[in-house]
């Protein structure tokens, strides 16, 4: 426990509320929300901007810069769009637009919408200082019910030679650059790599990627990162599998970066963007003054409460409980443990805790959607099939070629993809769907919701898709499925 705050445990908090939370992330305001909305007092505090990661380095500038790569190549396999797309991304006007998407780092607006909704703002660096007991940079702020952690979390940089000396970009400067790099390394083949490849190489970079497995998007079924692979490569991505980085060398600021293989090779570039994880932000939390590891992942519980600490006032929520470390499943997180919070702050018992109820975040374990966008896109949701039978499950795979719908035809020459079903034969409902090819983001969520509602195989028979739309693949698989 730190002195300040060893001194000031025993003492009178300089403000109470109901809920404290940590984190103006999009989770972080989830859960203010919820709470606030069912009458209890909320105060929120954040060290840097208000809106989080989400809202300024990862899911809205990342897509800023991505969708006019991804409109540019399907335009070019439109008959009549084809020669007027054929020049280069006018790069200036695509970081503009990022700029603009990330409110050019500017958080006035999300301070306005928590003041509308009631919510205070506390700025600064807060850590846990006891049971329902907060730090601000000195001063003391108690919870009566909760305090929800909600920091997320931040890239990790893996233990080479060098490698914290060349200051290489992590996710945060790979979605804020302010010019384009002439040589762009990449390491890591998940979903910041591949993305921000698919981006840099666009936008005029040659991109070098570094995996150090045999493929890519290894979270995902085996063909998306195949297929993902072969279009990074057609756009002239120089893609390395089985490789590690063994050293990094820059000998001076801003100047070309050397990194070296376990094959012997050295590559230069500008720029060397290492995409390879993360670790929660509980380093510097005060989690040892409540007998937690300082660095640590928080174990919960499917209500979001911390399992390890005694009681029901500590929340963990979003990236930091490791469950699912994507926004929208953050958000998710977020009205459910608002719920709870409210629940037991109510003194109401949690009878709504089994398996989907308003109080369990099942999905985190048996239907998380996501989507990676790239060119093509990679969508999922669900187990994938090995990971379907090392749980037990008796499944079977149906697999259709996404490029023989009409609808796919339609919407570019050539279109390329692939759509997999994973049903359960011994309940006969959805486990997993996969797709891969231009634009099957938005077939994503008609799978989840088959998912989670367990819709029979059967009754999803007599859902017509429309024709002719890329969705039409669900009737083919259905097809495929009956024999």
């Amino acid at each position: 426990m730190a002195a300040t705050e060893a001194t000031r445990a025993g003492e009178a908090a300089d403000a109470t509320y109901d809920v404290l939370v940590l984190g103006a992330g999009p989770t972080g305001e989830n859960v203010a929300d919820r709470a606030h909305a069912a009458g209890l007092s909320v105060a929120i505090v954040e060290s840097e901007l208000v809106g989080g990661e989400c809202s300024y380095w990862a899911c809205m500038p990342s897509k800023a810069l991505l969708r006019p790569v991804t409109a540019r190549s399907e335009a070019r396999r439109v008959p009549g769009l084809a020669d007027a797309a054929a020049g280069p991304l006018d790069a200036p006007a695509v970081l503009a637009h990022r700029d603009a998407f990330a409110s050019y780092w500017k958080d006035d607006g999300q301070v306005r919408w928590l003041e509308s909704a009631g919510i205070d703002l506390v700025r600064g660096h807060g850590r846990l200082a006891g049971p329902r007991r907060v730090s601000v940079d000195g001063r003391i702020l108690g919870a009566r019910h909760a305090v929800a952690v909600c920091t997320g979390s931040r890239p990790v940089l893996p233990a080479i030679p060098g490698l914290a000396d060349a200051k290489p970009w992590t996710s945060r400067n790979a979605t804020s650059a302010k010019t384009v790099p002439g040589r762009l390394v990449v390491v890591g083949g998940g979903v910041v790599g591949v993305e921000m490849a698919t981006a840099w190489r666009a936008l005029g970079a040659s991109v070098t990627l570094l995996v150090r497995g045999d493929g890519l998007l290894p979270r995902m079924e085996p063909f998306a990162g195949h297929l993902v692979a072969e279009s990074l490569a057609e756009a002239g991505v120089f893609l390395r599998t089985g490789v590690e980085v063994t050293e990094v060398r820059r000998e001076a600021p801003g100047g070309p970066v050397t990194v070296l293989l376990d094959s012997g090779d050295e590559i230069i570039a500008d720029e060397l963007l290492i995409a390879t994880g993360r670790a929660p932000r509980t380093d510097d939390l005060g989690l040892g003054t409540i007998g937690l590891e300082p660095g640590s992942w928080l174990q919960v519980d499917d209500s979001c409460r911390v399992s390890d600490v005694p009681g029901d006032w500590l929340y963990g929520v979003g990236d930091v409980n490791h469950r699912a470390l994507l926004t929208h499943q953050g958000k998710y997180q977020a009205r459910i443990a608002g719920a709870a919070i409210v629940a037991r702050a109510r003194k109401v018992p949690l009878l709504d805790h089994g398996p989907w109820g308003a109080h369990a975040a099942t999905a985190d374990t048996a239907a998380v959607p996501q989507v990676v966008f790239s060119d093509p896109e990679a969508a999922s949701v669900g187990p994938t099939a090995a990971e379907a039978e090392r749980a037990g499950h008796r499944i079977r795979v149906i697999d259709q070629n996404l490029g023989a719908v009409a609808g796919a035809s339609l919407y570019a020459d050539g279109y390329r993809g692939r759509a997999r079903i994973i049903v359960d034969l011994d309940r006969e409902v959805l486990l997993g769907a996969t797709f891969v090819g231009p634009g099957v983001g938005e077939l994503l969520h008609s799978a989840t919701v088959a998912v989670v509602a367990e819709v029979p195989v059967e009754r999803l028979w007599h859902a017509v898709p429309a024709y002719p739309t890329i969705s039409e693949v669900w009737l083919r698989l259905l097809e495929a499925y009956r024999g």
